[in-house]
């Protein structure tokens, strides 16, 4: 009981899964934020074209069945945003990380090399000219 006592407290404290816990909690609040900005200003704004302001409410039967567009069309906007935001974040997080890695790793092993030939030639050519 105490080992897996020890293993579940050396997984739950590793990085990774603050990390994902930190990003499921702020997913939640922003989740709240993009519903509450289709709710009360994006669908208001449809709602002056369509002649609704609850897009919700928008429905058609066939038969006994009720088939609630509006509130799809809800979540494909709120879905729309929210993949928006992620792909903005994904293109900001991999600027920060290329830049970062840029600036840490030095220069380039083929720069390196080349340069290195460079000077080789240079230094060759300087000898041969000397000679002459």
């Amino acid at each position: 009981m105490l080992v897996m006592f020890k293993e579940f407290k050396d997984f739950i404290t590793r990085g990774n899964v603050v990390d994902m816990a930190v990003g499921v909690i702020i997913g939640g609040a922003f989740t709240a934020i993009v519903t509450s900005l289709n709710n009360n200003l994006i669908n208001p704004l449809i709602g002056i074209f369509v002649g609704k302001l609850d897009l919700s409410s928008l429905t058609f039967k066939v038969g006994d069945a009720t088939f609630k567009y509006g509130a799809f069309i809800n979540s494909l906007i709120n879905f729309v945003i929210v993949a928006f935001v992620v792909f903005l974040l994904i293109k900001l997080i991999n600027k920060l990380t290329k830049n970062k890695q840029d600036s840490s790793a030095g220069p380039d092993q083929q720069v390196v090399l080349l340069s290195e030939i460079r000077d080789l030639l240079k230094k060759d050519n300087q000898d041969d000219t000397k000679i002459n």
